[in-house]
């Protein structure tokens, strides 16, 4: 029994993992209901899962056991991990997404997301910057959770990384090459720069979103990495 998981509907979509858990990715499911997202990812023709999918009315499903690689991220990368599912727990949150009528997560979602992924990050030492979006980790396809996803709220309760407020250190990048070696140093994939610096901004920036490196844009990752590198933030 489990206190957190309402129910469980077991998907065949898994196999074996190949690295320790050491990331979450946050999803959407961009479906027009959690009863068409859970047929989905429960469908082994389909070839896709998640570990939990979290319903807008705050129901959590279990589809695969968290010891298991669950197939959510697809092709993707994350500081040095190219195989992300054999490294990750998935989460999808029941959302029609960018598609289908974007709007605020649900705060009934929220208040069941926040316990389930305490217990994930400290059953398994999850960093907080670890803890990241579909958009991360696979920013030239995906844009889930998106811009309207409350980072900020998960950063208080100390789930994720908040959002830098103090900029002076400024910007020491001379160029945008010197930006996306950073970029890619504090963990994204930069093959695609635009969509990579894209992604950085719906996380970090979401109020403007344009794929552009610019003072503040690189003022921000440079205090990220500046944190990181320092010890203040894990």
């Amino acid at each position: 029994m489990d206190e957190l998981v309402h129910r469980t509907v077991p998907s065949p979509n898994w196999d074996e993992r190949k690295l320790p858990i050491s990331m979450v990715v946050l999803h959407y499911t961009e479906m027009a209901s959690a009863e068409q997202a859970l047929a989905r990812l429960t469908d082994p023709e389909a070839k896709v899962s998640a570990h939990y999918l979290i319903t807008e009315a705050g129901e959590v499903i279990r589809m695969v056991d968290e010891d298991k690689r669950a197939w959510h991220a697809g092709v993707s990368f994350w500081r040095g991990h190219r195989d992300v599912n054999s490294a990750s727990i998935g989460i999808e949150l029941d959302h029609p997404g960018h598609d289908l009528g974007y709007r605020e997560f649900r705060e009934e979602q929220f208040a069941a997301l926040v316990p389930l992924l305490a217990r994930i990050v400290k059953d398994h030492g999850i960093p907080r910057a670890n803890v990241v979006g579909h958009s991360d980790v696979a920013p030239a396809r995906k844009i889930d959770p998106g811009e309207l996803f409350p980072w900020d709220r998960l950063a208080e309760y100390k789930l994720c990384l908040a959002r830098p407020d103090k900029l002076e250190a400024g910007d020491p990048f001379d160029n945008d090459a010197a930006f996306y070696l950073a970029l890619e140093r504090f963990g994204y994939d930069v093959t695609d720069g635009h969509k990579a610096v894209e992604a950085f901004q719906r996380r970090w920036r979401p109020e403007k979103i344009d794929g552009e490196v610019d003072g503040q844009v690189r003022a921000i990752l440079f205090k990220l990495l500046l944190d990181r590198d320092q010890g203040r933030t894990r």
